[in-house]
């Protein structure tokens, strides 16, 4: 994308009494890295064409489709001095806040905490800029917030200068104020109405240059963690929303049930407390005085359900059927050597600490909404039409959320409780138990995957990759109502054709390895799956980074040796030389235990990781110690994008050795976080160090890029410690526990 077509930037002002603007590896190493050049070309692997990724990736068309809105962002410097920053994007644990306030605070000039972030509420104008997902919020907000904020700054400039009477070029600013030579200060808050004034005349403003930044770049701790920590974050069900009555929904015993009758539906309404029950296209609601009432009313319900969408279909029935959809590989000539690999990947719950959750006071000329969304403007579209109302009254604010992984792509709870709200004639507050949340809530959906990599004179000459998987649903579009709709329409138009742009803008291949080819085919089966964290990433590029490791065996190299040499530019082996360097790659380990690495790139981004692993007893694997490195061009907040990586590490841990979801007839057995093994302190490697390398150009993606090759590291590790290569995950997947009832 051309430069000026994303730095060209809209500022208007706000005429009031505050300014407003919108707009070397031992001996292996050693002996690689210098070739006499004959030698170099004998051992050069086969060049491979870039993919899809490679030339534009899913993070440039979302920049791409939200530029015709980039500019309209709001920022606000008030009489107190200060600085207010409306935020079109979710904050979900991710840190987003916090990075996006050290950009204002650094072109501001400016201490972090003199700046509040504000969560925006839907605004439909602002289209597909106001999407959360993708790795995408830094990457297309770090020129527009830098250039907002210039803006302001400017202002504030020139109306020190017309007070002063001397000419703004020499003014400074520093500390929140206007400085002059001779040592005079007007704070910021002083000037915010001079500023704002309109006949202060045209300002032009530009944002320092990278290499002038002192705040951005520096590890700073997040603006909310003492909030946190201390129980004064506000999340949805804290909102004190006068009238909103709790709200719980009695659901169906499996995916996609509906209601045929309530047989005690009179019973229930008689039950202490119960103020209203109402049933819905997904269930059954009961409406209380407490929560505790709402449970205990929910649970007696007796309800005659209809069937749902995959009743009676089981793993072995759902594996099978991805096995079948995926594309068969051809046959080889004789004596091609060849390794083929087939991998299966269970559901995976998203499984946020908050469980999805919603306030919803719906009258009859107007609604409100409060929810943590990552799609506002296609909640508040699709919540208007089926409120009968204009999208114009209908509010929906944007709250703070503990946690998504892509689950709060969707606004399920919010659509339930304004249907509830409508229904019951009274604002709600709707919450999931941690049993509907896991069970039916939105999954990252099971994978198989087909691997044919064939190879000669020490070179890999093809690499086929076959994806299969259930599949994922991307009715959210873009975040707006008109791609959301595009993803209904029949056959391949819809969101199948959503899935492929997404797997071919995200996954490829960093290795040269001749022909390469990946593939994807979804089986359409009506499950609430959604995107999960690195979405195809996770499960393509973990299950390639171990038949990169078999590979690297059937040649005889070190696996680090060997993706050294296929990795296509240095930046990409800076990563993998770092982890292997102060992971001590190569160093002797006792019996049982084992390194793995792995490595993975997305959104202009790359990483490494090397793990070790005690895997003595094959069915309690811990990982032990864990290196990562990671360069995602210019890193805003280091000690946020180290929090990113651990988090990726976590959830490749969990997913790779224990956790899953099983389907049984229908429903996911597992209903909480005792049954859903998602790793706890006692799995986590006590030893972890995280590398980010030196700054280089524009914010490449951080919050996907974690998981893949840490998969890749675990699984490898697991191999080379108990000399069995995993082909299902995670590894260790039994029932080992009692099951709710449904």
């Amino acid at each position: 994308m051309a430069e000026p077509s994303r730095r060209g930037f809209l500022t208007y002002l706000v005429a009031a009494p505050t300014l407003a603007v919108a707009t070397g590896l031992g001996t292996a190493g050693a002996a690689a890295a210098a070739p006499a050049v004959a030698d170099a070309a004998a051992r050069a692997p086969v060049p491979s064409l870039p993919a899809t990724a490679d030339l534009v990736d899913l993070g440039d068309i979302l920049i791409l489709a939200g530029a015709p809105t980039a500019h309209m962002l709001v920022l606000t410097v008030g009489e107190d001095g200060r600085v207010s920053f409306r935020l079109p994007r979710e904050e979900v644990g991710q840190g987003l806040t916090t990075a996006v306030a050290m950009l204002v605070a650094e072109e501001l000039d400016m201490a972090v905490d003199r700046i509040d972030i504000r969560l925006e509420d839907a605004r439909p104008e602002l289209l597909f800029g106001q999407f959360t997902g993708s790795s995408n919020s830094i990457r297309s907000l770090y020129g527009p917030v830098r250039h907002t904020a210039a803006a302001a700054r400017a202002r504030l400039v020139r109306a020190a200068a017309e007070r002063w009477g001397i000419p703004a070029s020499g003014l400074r600013t520093q500390d929140g104020a206007v400085v002059a030579p001779d040592g005079r200060s007007a704070p910021y808050g002083s000037l915010a109405a001079p500023a704002a004034a309109r006949d202060l005349g045209a300002v032009t403003a530009a944002p320092k240059p990278e290499s002038a930044h002192t705040l951005v770049g520096t590890p700073t701790s997040r603006i909310d963690a003492r909030a946190m920590v201390t129980g004064k974050q506000r999340y949805t069900l804290d909102l004190d929303v006068p009238g909103a009555k709790p709200c719980m929904v009695r659901r169906p015993p499996t995916l996609g049930g509906t209601v045929r009758s309530v047989r005690n539906e009179a019973a229930v309404r008689a039950m202490p407390g119960v103020l209203d029950v109402v049933t819905l296209p997904t269930g059954v609601a009961v409406v209380a005085e407490t929560f505790g009432q709402a449970l205990d009313a929910k649970n007696k319900l007796d309800v005659a359900w209809g069937p749902g969408t995959v009743d009676g279909l089981s793993d072995d029935d759902i594996r099978a059927r991805l096995k079948a959809a995926a594309a068969p590989l051809v046959d080889l000539p004789p004596l091609t050597r060849h390794i083929d690999a087939e991998f299966d990947f269970a559901f995976a719950s998203h499984a946020p600490l908050e469980t999805n959750s919603a306030v919803a006071d719906v009258r009859a000329d107007r609604a409100t909404i409060w929810s943590g969304l990552k799609g506002p403007i296609v909640a508040q579209q699709t919540i208007a039409k089926e409120l009968g109302l204009p999208v114009d009254k209908v509010t929906v604010h944007v709250v703070q959320a503990g946690g998504s992984f892509g689950r709060r792509l969707f606004f399920d709870a919010a659509l339930e409780a304004a249907r509830v709200s409508r229904r019951s004639g009274r604002p709600v507050r709707l919450m999931w138990s941690r049993v509907d949340d896991m069970r039916h809530g939105r999954m990252r959906p099971a994978t198989h995957h087909r691997i044919r990599a064939t190879y000669a004179l020490g070179k890999v000459l093809s690499f086929d990759h076959r994806v299969a998987a259930v599949e994922t649903d991307f009715r959210h579009g873009l975040g707006e109502i008109l791609t959301a709709t595009a993803t209904k329409l029949p056959g391949g138009l819809g969101n199948a054709a959503f899935a492929q742009t997404l797997f071919h803008t995200t996954v490829k291949c960093p290795y040269h390895f001749g022909v390469t080819t990946q593939q994807l085919a979804e089986v359409p089966l009506k499950m609430p799956t959604a995107s999960w964290r690195s979405v195809y990433s996770a499960n393509t590029r973990g299950a390639e980074e171990i038949v990169v490791d078999e590979l690297a065996a059937k040649l005889g190299k070190d696996p680090v040796d060997f993706r050294r040499a296929c990795l296509k530019s240095p930046a990409q082996r800076a990563v993998l030389e770092k982890v292997a360097r102060e992971g001590e790659w190569g160093r002797p380990m006792p019996a049982g235990h084992a390194q793995g690495v792995g490595y993975h790139e997305e959104y202009k981004s790359r990483t490494a990781c090397l793990v070790e692993i005690d895997a003595r007893d094959p069915a309690k694997p811990r990982v032990t110690k864990a290196v990562i490195a990671a360069d995602v061009g210019r890193p805003i907040n280091p000690r946020g994008l180290e929090a990113q990586l651990l988090g990726g590490l976590t959830d490749a841990i969990s997913t790779t050795l224990r956790a899953g979801l099983h389907i049984d007839e229908g429903l996911p057995l597992e209903g909480s976080y005792s049954q859903f093994h998602y790793a706890r302190q006692q799995d986590s490697p006590p030893d972890v160090r995280i590398f980010i390398m030196p700054a280089t150009g524009e914010p490449g993606g951080a919050g996907e890029l974690g998981v893949p090759a840490a998969v890749g590291a675990i699984a490898n590790a697991y191999a080379r410690a108990t000399g069995t290569s995993p082909r299902r995950f995670p590894v260790n997947f039994d029932v080992d526990f009692t099951p709710f009832p449904r």
